[in-house]
């Protein structure tokens, strides 16, 4: 497995759940030296990056960008695919399509989390429903043919009262019949949410692409109650060897929860790689 970290450009909005909210050159270097290997882009729009500079930064940091994601497509720009008004639903696809084509340049997947939107008042689960699949068609008829994964994260119901658990968003994938369709779980919300992480992973394993960590108070890992240890060996056992990736509170500051969290992260997945057999 790969350790990922989230960041957002200097301008970001304070609900981006980033560790690093800077200059996105600064960034990366401050994420390549505490020994991540990718980073987690959290944009509102495409325009936001210089490909050609942005390229740069990463090969000479021998970094990855797995994942772009879209919270603030939802919280800031307020665009998502259940929204009544259809000119908002057709902004928010443009928004996402842009995205995946950024993704295509640098071989990444794009989140589909918050702006799915959710269940207005007065609007029945069904409606919420068609008005999220057509715009998710629309967006994987762009992204399928550039070979980008659509990756959809079930978020908990004190967020979103929309898709919150994984059996939802799987429910949702596998009735798409879209393959550039997958599942991204996200401990965080899991531990809200599931009733068992191995119960979870494994119903979902032949979706899951990607996957999100953060302890369970929303701090670095190690600085809560979540038994990552045995997380890990779940996602182990179900065959993942993906990212995880990062999306932690800034807390007490950006380096120190960046720091702890490589760190635990590291060891972790290196006890882990000590049990497997063959190992001496």
């Amino acid at each position: 497995m790969k350790l990922g970290i989230a960041i957002a450009p200097a301008d970001a909005p304070p609900s981006t759940f980033v560790v690093f909210r800077d200059d996105l050159k600064r960034s990366i270097e401050r994420a390549a030296d505490l020994g991540y290997d990718g980073v987690e882009l959290a944009l509102r729009d495409a325009s936001q990056v210089d490909l050609a500079a942005l390229k740069g930064w990463l090969a000479a940091t021998g970094m990855e960008v797995p994942c772009i994601s879209s919270g603030q497509v939802f919280a800031a720009d307020h665009l998502y695919f259940t929204h009544p008004d259809e000119e908002i639903r057709q902004a928010a696809v443009a928004r996402i399509s842009g995205l995946v084509v950024l993704a295509a340049e640098l071989g990444a997947k794009v989140n589909i989390g918050r702006v799915r939107g959710f269940i207005h008042d007065g609007d029945t689960p069904e409606l919420a429903r068609s008005r999220f699949m057509s715009c998710l068609e629309r967006c994987a008829a762009v992204a399928e043919p550039l070979n980008v994964e659509l990756i959809v994260e079930p978020v908990n119901r004190y967020e979103i009262n929309f898709l919150n658990t994984c059996a939802e968003v799987l429910e949702t994938i596998k009735a798409s019949g879209r393959s550039c369709l997958k599942l991204m779980p996200d401990l965080f919300h899991m531990n809200i949410e599931e009733s068992s992480f191995r119960g979870a992973f494994e119903a979902g394993k032949e979706f899951v692409a990607y996957v999100h960590v953060a302890d369970n108070n929303r701090l670095a890992p190690g600085w809560g109650q979540l038994r990552f240890e045995e997380i890990f060996q779940i996602l182990t056992d179900i065959g993942y060897d993906g990212y995880i990736t990062a999306e932690i509170l800034p807390k007490p500051d950006p380096v120190s929860a960046a720091k702890q969290a490589a760190e635990y992260l590291s060891t972790m997945l290196g006890r882990l790689a000590q049990t497997r057999p063959g190992c001496a």
